[in-house]
């Protein structure tokens, strides 16, 4: 009965960023040449009900669907991770037109072809982790 609450928050995450043109391939490119307030609107909106929900499930004793006690642990600050990590994101969320929550928000709505997106999405995840303890830290 749990994973039906999660699943059908993750529909209704989906029809928010499919109402609120989130997944959008024109909305976002509105956003990247800066003619529209549209998609950083949305994305404030997102930090201001984000921070806020971190901090609180940071006090208290959350748990997984499992049951099991999870702590969110600040991972170490560096320039050059995020900064090549962010590179890379803005480089595949410009080219493919969409990050990977509307990915599949966009496969929902019938744009099939972001298939192929969300199995090179799931590749790169997949071979992020073979190589993530061979990475500088």
């Amino acid at each position: 009965m749990k994973k039906l609450i999660f699943i059908l928050l993750g529909v209704a995450f989906g029809v928010v960023m499919y109402k609120a043109e989130a997944a959008s391939w024109f909305r976002i490119y509105e956003m990247f040449s800066f003619q529209s307030f549209h998609m950083y609107g949305f994305m404030a909106t997102a930090l201001l009900i984000g921070l806020p929900a971190v901090q609180y499930l940071k006090r208290k004793k959350v748990k997984d669907v499992n049951g099991d006690s999870v702590s969110i642990t600040p991972k170490a600050k560096s320039i050059p991770r995020y900064l090549i990590g962010g590179i890379i994101f803005g480089l595949g969320w410009a080219l493919v037109g969409a990050c990977p929550g509307p990915v599949f928000v966009l496969i929902g709505s019938g744009l099939y072809s972001m298939l192929i997106v969300a199995a090179f999405a799931v590749l790169g995840t997949y071979i992020y982790g073979l190589v993530r303890e061979k990475l500088p830290h």
